[in-house]
């Protein structure tokens, strides 16, 4: 039970529950040109996010935003179609607010899509990368503040925030489907602009090898909450400060859309393999 304190993330539980009956057991956030995994989920329930009570209203092109409650591949799962981001004006608490949600519903473990730019030179245009580990620069944390004891610990541990098994599983279902993975460290950062030659180098000099505007705070709650969490980013602009080249939103989504085969599959393959009959949680 939640303490009497946290009456919104209740009103928002109860409000879908009234309205769904399936359980998830997984959970499901779909990035910038991703949305279409959503056509791999054999429909329950789909519930606009302005339609649930507290829930944030997602403003950015590409980003339907509904909850999508169903099958994929056997296995019960909501998903995200739309995402939150420090750039749209929430703050990191409500950027959150959903994957908090996802856990009260009862989900154990997270999946999260993005697209990402590639800072490390071995990665290409439409590729995906498993993310291993971050580099935070946002100017907030979703965790600051009073501490939801009832959710998580004051100072979670963040020494495997992704799922090394998970990652595992996944090298090894994309090595059986022919799917080039690489594994690298994802930097987020507050957006909305791009970044400049200069920053793509200082990114590069702390180690990151894509970098985005999204995931880490997710994955931060995530973290806290005690939830097995996996990430990859679709690689869909190449961000080599010595030959740098105009990017618009229009063309991220393009190569985000024209990866969107592959990234489905792996995506549903990892679903059943961790969550499906037999898996262990």
């Amino acid at each position: 039970m939640l303490s009497s304190d946290l009456p919104n993330f209740s009103e928002t539980v109860g409000y879908i529950r009234k309205q769904v009956a399936l359980q998830p057991v997984a959970g499901i956030v779909l990035g910038t040109g991703m949305g279409r995994l959503a056509d791999r989920i054999a429909p329950v329930q789909v519930l606009g996010y302005n339609f649930i009570p507290h829930f944030p209203i997602s403003t950015v092109e590409s980003h339907f935003g509904r909850l999508i409650f169903g099958h994929l591949g056997g296995v019960q799962v909501v998903a995200m179609q739309g995402r939150f981001h420090y750039y749209e004006g929430y703050s990191q608490q409500q950027i959150t607010y959903p994957i908090r949600i996802l856990k009260l519903l009862g989900i154990h473990t997270l999946f999260i899509s993005n697209a990402a730019g590639g800072i490390n030179p071995a990665l290409r245009l439409g590729g995906l990368m498993v993310i291993d580990d971050h580099i935070n620069l946002l100017p907030e944390n979703p965790l600051r503040g009073a501490n939801l004891d009832d959710l998580g610990p004051r100072f979670p541990d963040m020494s495997r925030p992704y799922d090394p098994d998970l990652q595992q599983t996944a090298h090894a279902i994309a090595q059986q489907q022919g799917t080039p993975l690489a594994t690298g460290v994802y930097a987020a950062v507050p957006g909305p602009n791009l970044e400049t030659r200069a920053e793509y180098r200082f990114l590069r000099t702390l180690g990151a090898d894509a970098v985005g505007m999204s995931t880490v705070p997710e994955v931060l709650v995530a973290a806290h909450m005690g939830l097995r969490t996996f990430a990859v980013s679709v690689i869909t602009d190449e961000c080599d400060p010595d030959n740098l080249h105009p990017v618009s939103l229009e063309r991220i989504v393009e190569v985000a859309q024209a990866a969107e085969p592959k990234l489905t599959a792996l995506l549903e393959a990892l679903v059943v393999a961790s969550c499906g009959p037999g898996a262990s949680a």
